[in-house]
């Protein structure tokens, strides 16, 4: 497997770069639940398992910062 990158103090950032309006009930609770509240807005989370897991459910959707 491939190791997952990381920052130094186990955050990630995320930004929302493309409208859920068509998208699935599901999906749009999956963005809510991550904190967004407006698009392009970048939001920084702990790198967990179920933030990522949230983050490979919408990939469409998100982005992930370097």
């Amino acid at each position: 497997m491939t190791a997952k990158k990381t920052n130094a103090g186990g955050k990630i950032h995320l930004k929302w770069v493309r409208s859920f309006i068509c998208a699935p009930t599901k999906q749009k609770l999956v963005v809510k639940g991550l904190g967004f509240t407006r698009l392009n807005q970048v939001i920084e989370r702990p790198d967990t398992a179920a933030i990522r897991g949230m983050v490979a459910k919408v990939p469409h959707l998100i982005e992930i910062v370097e």
